[in-house]
């Protein structure tokens, strides 16, 4: 995405410092915003309706700015104060308003996927749209994909049965039973109980993880499901025989087979999905580059990280599981699959948002 026009950041510089958008001020932010024809027609706005929604938009903005940034502060994040409001005024205030819309006309909790690689801001969407949902009314149940990793104990039995599973990770690794009895409470209205959301904890056993005491909480408005392959579906296996980096071999193809095949078992998770977002970088190696800078940060803060060579050896082992190239790239334009895709840049910035047609 484009930095925001000056004219918009002007604006929502001088509402910040306390000083309320003129009529004239809220004609140019209608205005441009119905310039963005690919963004505006994936949020369903139209010259007609437009007012409407950046009303709404100018009354969420008010009551949740200050809470975002210090959300930023107090997760660690540095946002460039244009770039925030750009994503918060262009995307994240619209997203939010757009779940809390479906779920008046659902007359249920929705269950929104949120699908991305390593390093596109998939945990960071998911908690600035709970802020702004909170501030819309509504409670919010976040749940990875990576809190239903099955036990460090299941995880030792699984790999002497399938040795290749050196890792954490890949179609197999989770209790889906476990994520379909959540989400099954997460859906019951005015539930009586607790609903426990699974925790896991990826610094237990030396960096293997380990399931930790669940969080409970008393109710979901909306649920947010996200990770690296959530709504990622079996394919023919007529794909395989053509090779790509790194499924090479003989061996590497297998692999990719069976994890495949695994993914048969995922599908009763996806079909709960309501809504599929993708985050989409504009190349799926750049998930390399972004684990490395974040792997170079913990290590420059004194931390535990991986060396170069790890990063490469441990995205590859994802590669061979379920390739991006293979699994993620028809998603993108699949509108029977995918309500909304956003692409990454390689500074993660966004560019296009998009409904896939």
């Amino acid at each position: 995405m484009r930095k925001i026009d000056s004219t918009t950041l002007d604006i929502l510089q001088g509402w910040m410092n306390g000083k309320k958008p003129t009529e004239d001020e809220q004609e140019a932010l209608i205005a441009r915003e119905l310039l963005a024809e690919v963004r505006a027609k994936a949020f369903g706005i139209n010259q007609n309706n437009c007012q409407q929604f950046i009303e709404a938009r100018s009354q969420l903005f008010n009551s949740a700015y200050t809470s975002i940034f210090e959300w930023f502060e107090h997760q660690g994040i540095k946002q460039e104060n244009s770039e925030s409001l750009t994503l918060l005024w262009t995307f994240w205030l619209p997203l939010a308003i757009d779940l809390a819309e479906a779920r008046q006309k659902l007359g249920r909790t929705p269950i929104q996927g949120i699908l991305g690689g390593q390093g596109t801001g998939k945990s960071t969407l998911a908690g600035i749209l709970s802020l702004l949902l909170q501030h819309l009314g509504y409670t919010t149940a976040v749940i990875s994909i990576d809190d239903l990793y099955k036990t460090y104990a299941e995880r030792e039995k699984l790999q002497k049965i399938d040795p290749r599973l050196i890792w954490r990770g890949p179609p197999g690794t989770h209790d889906v039973d476990l994520g379909l009895q959540v989400l099954e409470q997460c859906l019951i209205e005015n539930n009586p109980e607790p609903i426990l959301i699974p925790r896991f904890d990826k610094s237990a056993h030396n960096g293997a993880g380990d399931r930790i005491e669940p969080e409970a909480i008393t109710s979901a408005d909306i649920v947010l499901l996200e990770g690296w392959f959530v709504g990622v579906r079996p394919l023919a296996e007529r794909v395989f025989e053509r090779k790509m980096h790194p499924v090479l071999t003989p061996e590497d193809i297998q692999f990719a087979k069976d994890c495949n095949k695994r993914l048969k078992a995922y599908l009763p998770l996806w079909d709960k999905l309501d809504r599929l977002l993708v985050l989409y970088p504009e190349d799926y190696r750049l998930s390399k580059q972004w684990r490395k800078e974040a792997e170079h940060k913990m290590i420059a803060q004194g931390r535990t990280g991986m060396s170069d060579l790890q990063v490469e050896k441990f995205v590859d082992y994802y590669w061979r599981s379920l390739h991006p190239d293979l699994f993620i790239k028809p998603l993108v334009n699949n509108p029977n699959s995918v309500d909304l895709v956003v692409e990454i840049k390689s500074d993660h910035s966004y560019g296009k948002i998009y409904k896939p047609q």
